[in-house]
């Protein structure tokens, strides 16, 4: 078994080990609330996933590069607003335009924010926290107390996350969830899969070498940031969509959640390594445990936040136990194979040319 688990790749090992903690944590839940297997449970959590993958995912992209956006619950929340202001005051705009409109202001809130990580050099923990109050400000200053109402969207607009568009047994799959889900699966393969993109492996794994290596890594960090703002717009779009009702604390206590969901799917907090994939599973896990704990009346809803906290460190703590005990392990190995040979080399020498 340790054998197997050494030569499994460390990404695979990840999903592996995140999904039997996805089955312990349902087989928990099942034993201790009541009615709790059935489709109902499988439609709130995914309908609530369709937002925090997109959010996960623009968080992984850019902690895969050694950084951290803060700022990515403000994002949502401007933009939610700013597209439901737009949607508004142009009731005859076609999805596809209010989608690109979402995307393309998240990705000038991502710029804001690479051009000062990147090109400024100050840590993004820094400019983060900072641009994190100035968006929710520079949403408090543009709603001029007012909110977005669910009665003034188009019909299309607040149908969309709902949408079912196939169904097996109580399980419904929603239009929103299924989008999310396709999203997550195209980054997925462009990491996976684009030179360019395996370069934010690179610089998180070792900036100085990738400078070496020829990578401009200050246009490939500014880039991740601005694909990580485009991505929180369309979770703004997504967010808009399901509640309809908009007000300036919209995406509030986001920034934890996306931080989570990518640290607890595999994402390395300290940059180099992780999936998308990990974290859409990650994100599911946290709102798996944050919806259930609400049926769990054992739990106050004041332990929710500590719950994921707890998470948070024992998967960072997990995640570097796993991979000193793989690398040690495959350093032993190589030390093996290594000894294994030189021994058939000298018992070849020893036994000298044949006759």
């Amino acid at each position: 078994m340790l054998r197997l688990m050494d030569r499994l790749n460390p990404q695979v090992l990840r999903i592996l080990a995140l999904l039997a903690v996805l089955v312990a944590v349902i087989l928990f839940f099942a034993a201790v609330v009541p009615n709790y297997l059935n489709g109902r449970l499988f439609n709130r959590v995914s309908s609530s996933v369709a937002i925090m993958a997109l959010i996960a995912t623009a968080q992984t992209l850019v902690i895969i590069t050694r950084n951290i956006d803060l700022s990515i619950g403000s994002t949502v929340g401007f933009v939610a607003f700013a597209t439901g202001s737009l949607i508004t005051n142009n009731p005859d705009l076609g999805p596809v335009v209010l989608v690109l409109y979402a995307m393309a202001l998240g990705a000038v809130f991502g710029a804001i924010n690479g051009l000062l990580v990147a090109f400024a050099r100050v840590p993004s923990i820094i400019v983060t926290l900072g641009t994190m109050a100035l968006f929710r400000s520079a949403l408090v200053e543009y709603s001029d107390s007012k909110s977005i109402s669910t009665a003034n969207l188009p019909e299309w607009l607040v149908s969309f996350p709902n949408t079912v568009l196939w169904q097996w047994g109580q399980m419904q799959f929603r239009a929103a969830f299924v989008a999310a889900v396709v999203v997550v699966l195209i980054v997925h393969v462009a990491l996976s899969r684009l030179r360019a993109a395996r370069r934010l492996y690179a610089i998180g794994s070792n900036p100085e070498a990738a400078e070496m290596a020829g990578i401009d890594t200050r246009k490939t960090v500014f880039v991740a940031f601005v694909l990580a703002g485009a991505l929180a717009g369309l979770g703004g779009f997504m967010f808009l969509a399901r509640f309809g009702t908009i007000t300036v604390v919209a995406g509030l206590g986001f920034e934890l959640k996306s931080v989570a969901a990518a640290v607890v799917g595999g994402v390395n907090i300290f940059g180099g390594s992780g999936t998308v994939i990990g974290a859409l599973i990650g994100a599911i896990l946290v709102d798996l445990i944050d919806t259930s704990l609400v049926r769990w009346q054992m739990v106050s809803e004041f332990w929710r936040e500590a719950v994921l906290g707890i998470l948070i460190l024992l998967s960072v703590a997990a995640d570097a136990l796993l991979m000193r005990r793989l690398v040690a392990a495959r350093a032993a190995r190589e030390h093996r194979k290594a000894e294994e040979r030189i021994a058939r080399e000298l018992a070849a020498q020893a036994q000298g040319p044949a006759p």
